[in-house]
């Protein structure tokens, strides 16, 4: 048997007035998910606990089988693995983005959006400015910095606290200070250079500054391919998810056009998901765009890139017999602009049919799996429990 696991990150929603008092699932075209539905079986999933902050690091884990409790520390090391970061036994490793503050408000997680040369050449304008700091750009404004001997620290997703002052989620804890010198390096390094002139010249938003969240050391996660005897890859644009990959030893699947965002090639990763899959037993599409549409709080690109979506799973049902199963990690609500820990529906096609007519967020609710938990899915999929892992 081969499985594609195709995941829309923050795909489920609330019912929304402006679409009828319909969810963006139910309101947009999803014929292929749908179908994913009607000749198979659905539910809900619990990939996010009580406990944990509803992330897509946690969510992502947890939907591959692995249990946070045991191998989760922190976003941070996950991304430095798919930079090729090496961790110390001693380093931490923290997400940082490039925001836009001002007057003391968070006014935008992603400064616009800002590119990866942008980035760079920002980032760049840091080496060197604080001791024991190892700065590293990545995608866009997602980038990451190593703390040497560091302890640790209670950090704020700056995505949750969009319009909000920043000065009561400020970093705390050990690093704190560390972080804060940080950021105010950022602040001076930041405040006239070329880029930023550019970009408001331009009139797109400055980056202002770093915000540093998210923190850990070098995670253990037991390989893929020993816990269930299957060979994985992985398709996403996004460091955590390849991070993730290249822990567990699943293959990481470069997908040229594939941005991590709203115009990213969902044709390209159909091709090559289908192109995986005939040397894997287990290929896992992630498509980032629909929870940056949720962050955004845009009705109209969540539906397009629901869609967007859908098509990927059209064109793997044409063209692969296998079992099939679609769903998001957590809800990214319009309402809120950020993650919440609801359960999620998923449905998989490959199993008996339980009667479904569409994929949706109620119609899953009254699925034949009923309520699952994050780590039991792939179980559930699979159709077998993971091996014993040697101590």
């Amino acid at each position: 048997m081969k499985y594609i696991v195709v995941l829309g990150d923050g795909m489920a929603d609330e019912p929304i007035e402006e679409l009828g008092g319909k969810t963006p699932l139910e309101y947009a075209d999803t014929p292929n998910m749908d179908r994913v539905a009607r000749e198979g079986s659905c539910g809900l999933l619990r990939t996010v606990k009580d406990v944990y902050e509803p992330g897509s690091d946690v969510a992502n884990l947890s939907v591959l089988g692995y249990d946070p409790g045991t191998c989760y520390t922190g976003r941070g090391p996950l991304e430095a693995a798919s930079m090729g970061i090496d961790l110390a036994p001693t380093d931490y490793a923290y997400r940082f983005n490039l925001v836009t503050v001002r007057r003391g408000v968070m006014e935008d997680f992603n400064a616009g959006h800002i590119t990866s040369q942008e980035g760079a050449a920002l980032i760049a304008s840091l080496q060197g400015k604080v001791p024991g700091v190892e700065f590293h750009p990545g995608i866009s404004y997602r980038n990451l910095m190593v703390v040497h001997g560091a302890k640790g620290s209670v950090t704020t997703p700056p995505h949750d606290i969009v319009g909000q002052e920043t000065a009561p989620h400020l970093p705390d804890g050990p690093d704190a200070p560390l972080l804060s010198r940080c950021m105010e390096a950022a602040t001076a390094a930041f405040a006239d250079h070329p880029v930023n002139r550019a970009r408001i010249a331009a009139g797109k938003l400055p980056a202002t500054t770093i915000w540093p969240w998210s923190g850990g050391k070098r995670p253990s996660i037991p390989a893929f391919h020993e816990r269930w005897g299957l060979s994985g890859g992985m398709i996403s644009a996004v460091d955590l998810l390849n991070g993730i990959a290249r822990y567990a030893g699943m293959e990481v699947i470069q997908v040229p056009g594939a941005t991590g965002f709203l115009d990213t090639d969902y044709a390209a990763k159909a091709r090559y998901a289908l192109e995986a899959i005939e040397r894997l037993d287990f290929v896992y599409v992630h498509v980032e765009a629909p929870d940056e549409a949720g962050h955004m709080g845009s009705v109209e690109e969540k539906v397009r890139a629901i869609e967007g979506v859908d098509g990927i799973v059209g064109t793997i049902l044409d063209h692969f017999d296998g079992t099939v199963a679609v769903l998001p990690d957590h809800p990214t609500p319009i309402r809120l602009k950020t993650h919440t820990r609801d359960p999620v529906p998923f449905a998989i096609r490959g199993r008996a049919r339980d009667g479904t007519a569409v994929y949706s967020e109620r119609e899953a609710a009254n699925g034949a799996f009923g309520l699952v938990e994050g780590p039991d899915f792939l179980s559930l999929l699979f159709g077998k429990k993971p091996f014993e892992q040697k101590e």
